[in-house]
């Protein structure tokens, strides 16, 4: 298919698996990159072949650049893909879409109006676990799901990465940091979510980090870093969610789905593989399932894949900006339900992803 050039805004820690979409996926061209740092923008454009580093400026200015990859610091995620959507661009970034429901509905409107594509991560969803899992739930190995638990428990991330401090800052914390992966993968399984509420709170003011290059340095935490939410979907289901950084150690499992006919062990939903254990019922064990969908080793840059596909075939993308913003008012309305000791009414929707299709292989569909 024709190729859509690309560009990449932020090169940090998360940014060279994108800088490798060249290689790994047909459709889609990196062209050039910029960062706040311009020697860090530099350094990448000298270790990836074609890439070549622009001023921030020039970057927007570019009209080869047909596709932003936004992959800044949360904070930074609304002023980006504004500018990207008014140069008359579309735009893909890291989650969450933006910090408050007001910007992103900004966004949103804004992407409408130019017609532009506007989409977020995660991703994941659209891995070879998680897909497979949902073509087992939507040919009816587990029967009519029932209810669904997912644990992502941590004592957070000061002890491996070199900058961990906007972990514990607004748009962060385990709940907007991890949360995202969950409730997406959740919402691709089971649809849309109704109504939820949650308790939130923080086992610590300050943090050490423990990492090399910061160590000994204290951070001041500003977010709720323990929040145990009950999900009500649209379907019926009910789902308990845990998000901390509180908590030193854990055998609870990721994420599991239980239904009127069986059971179901998912993966991280961080990551795109298995393992993906099945208990139909009566059975006394669960049994490992085989992927039947691709993209089971780390994948990250396959929402931008399907965006572009979508662009192409005049379709919605998968993870689109509906998807995102819904589950980024779940997140806030988390938080209000824990504040206000009432449940939280969700007020948007989404479509329930589609399925990929199984004629999906390596190099794209």
């Amino acid at each position: 298919m024709e190729t859509v050039r690309a560009g990449i805004i932020g090169c940090g820690n998360i940014s060279d698996i994108y800088f490798q979409l060249n290689q790994r996926f047909d459709g889609i061209n990196v062209i050039a990159c910029t960062d706040v740092n311009m020697a860090q923008a530099t350094k990448k454009a000298d270790q990836y072949k074609d890439v070549e580093a622009l001023s921030m400026d020039d970057f927007f200015k570019d009209d080869r650049i047909e596709v932003v990859i936004n992959l800044t610091v949360p904070t930074a995620h609304y002023v980006v893909h504004k500018r990207a959507l008014e140069s008359g661009k579309h735009s893909y970034g890291e989650k969450p879409l933006a910090l408050t429901l007001e910007e992103a509905q900004e966004l949103r409107q804004l992407a409408k109006k130019k017609k532009l594509y506007l989409g977020a991560a995660p991703d994941t969803f659209l891995g070879g676990g998680l897909q497979t899992a949902k073509k087992l739930i939507e040919d009816g190995w587990i029967g009519q799901p029932v209810s669904a638990n997912g644990f992502m428990m941590s004592h957070g991330p000061e002890d491996w990465h070199p900058n961990p401090e906007f972990f514990y800052k607004e748009g962060a914390g385990p709940l907007f940091d991890m949360g995202p992966y969950y409730l997406t993968a959740l919402t691709s399984l089971l649809g849309p979510m109704k109504r939820l509420t949650s308790s939130a709170g923080k086992a610590y003011d300050q943090r050490q980090i423990t990492s090399t290059a910061k160590y000994g340095e204290l951070i001041d935490v500003e977010v709720a870093t323990h929040i145990a939410g009950v999900i009500d979907f649209e379907n019926g289901a009910i789902a308990t969610l845990l998000t901390s950084f509180d908590v030193w150690g854990s055998n609870a499992p990721n994420l599991e789905i239980h239904g009127t006919l069986g059971s179901l062990l998912l993966p991280d939903p961080n990551t795109f593989g298995g393992p993906l254990l099945y208990k139909r019922q009566g059975e006394l064990a669960f049994k490992e399932v085989p992927l039947t969908y691709g993209f089971q080793e780390n994948s990250r840059g396959l929402g931008v894949l399907d965006m572009v596909m979508a662009i192409k075939e005049k379709r919605l993308h998968r993870a689109n900006d509906a998807l995102a913003y819904h589950v980024l008012e779940a997140m806030y309305g988390m938080l209000e339900a824990s504040e206000s000791g009432r449940h939280y009414q969700m007020t948007s929707t989404c479509e329930q992803p589609s399925i990929l299709p199984l004629t999906m292989t390596a190099r794209g569909f």
